[in-house]
């Protein structure tokens, strides 16, 4: 006989998904916005989000149960800390987050996990014939929210990333498949002396002149357009890889990274950016991104501060410094043999 906590704990679990997808609904409803000036009542949540009164309330009524927003004695629901993030546009936001987990693209390919777990092929390639972004392509409404799902993850990963790491002495820093510049507009916008290269492919960094304009870095920083598995922009003494290598397997990442080798200044400094796999049991964000991985890309995953080691010393580099940040992400920092 099963102790009854147990068996509840674990129930728990299997029906995580119906939290995801209320979650994900509410996200697409815009709840906590509609919360953001004061509590109200479910009727005043239907009529501005055109939904059902009563079946509303049912969705709320799980979340809150979950700490996601309150019903008040007046029955009135509220925000409560864990629902702020819900909002579209507070700092930290996962409200795309929420959305992207619970669409069709990834939420079909999580059904094909059993797939994956045999072949050790992505999910979504069973589900669709595609690659993730060959999916997007084709799903620009959930092509958009992934993109602001990874607009607001950059925003607080640029600000961990500035706070743990000291970048004092790097003149020119170049970062590969850097997408529109998010990250480099930051770690420029906060070193005036500093000069960028933004790297990725030519249809991707035309869009970056408008992010380093904004920031007024526009005169110090320039975009080239390439493919990092051919070869990287010369000259940088410091190149920094922002969750690209966890998009490949070993053989393409040693491919990436000897181009960085050959690129690098004698005395530069490479920075790998990642979410690291921690040793033992303990829960933590990097085991689930890795499954991620697992589902959407060919040959991605997650690693360990030993494998990132091996993927070093392999490629010419040797592994000087792990550095953790406030955010979920490590700066790996290597440095040429």
């Amino acid at each position: 006989m099963h102790d009854s906590s147990t068996t509840h704990a674990l129930r728990r679990l299997i029906i995580g998904y119906r939290v995801s997808q209320a979650l994900a609904v509410a996200a697409r409803l815009g709840i906590a916005d509609l919360l953001s000036d004061g509590p109200r009542s479910i009727d005043e949540l239907a009529a501005a989000t055109g939904t059902h009164a009563l079946s509303l309330y049912r969705l709320l009524r799980v979340l809150a149960s979950e700490g996601v927003f309150s019903e008040r004695g007046d029955g009135r629901f509220a925000l409560t800390p864990l629902a702020e993030p819900l909002q579209a546009d507070t700092p930290d936001s996962l409200h795309a987050r929420a959305m992207f987990d619970a669409a069709q693209g990834n939420w079909h390919a999580w059904g094909k996990l059993m797939q994956s777990t045999k072949t050790g092929e992505p999910a979504i390639q069973h589900a669709y014939g595609k690659d993730l972004f060959g999916y997007l392509k084709d799903h620009p409404d959930e092509g958009k929210i992934f993109n602001e799902v990874m607009a607001a993850q950059t925003v607080t990963e640029a600000r961990a990333v500035l706070t743990a790491y000291d970048f004092v002495g790097i003149d020119t820093l170049v970062d590969i498949g850097g997408g529109v510049g998010t990250l480099l507009a930051a770690i420029l916008n906060a070193h005036p002396s500093m000069r960028g290269v933004l790297y990725d492919q030519s249809h991707v960094v035309v869009d970056a002149r408008e992010r380093f304009t904004a920031a007024g870095v526009v005169d110090r920083c320039r975009a080239v357009g390439g493919d990092f598995f051919e070869s990287v922009p010369a000259g940088g003494n410091a190149y920094i890889l922002k969750h690209i290598l966890h998009d490949w397997d070993d053989d393409d990442c040693q491919r990436i990274l000897g181009n960085c080798r050959r690129a690098i200044a004698k005395d530069g400094r490479l920075l790998v950016i990642e979410v690291l796999i921690p040793p033992g049991n303990d829960p933590d964000y990097g085991k689930f991104l890795d499954l991620q991985m697992l589902v959407v890309t060919k040959g991605g995953r997650e690693r360990t501060q030993a494998e990132y080691r091996s993927l070093f010393e392999s490629t010419g580099f040797t592994l000087a410094r792990m550095i953790e940040t406030q955010s979920d992400i490590c700066v790996i920092e290597g440095v040429p043999v």
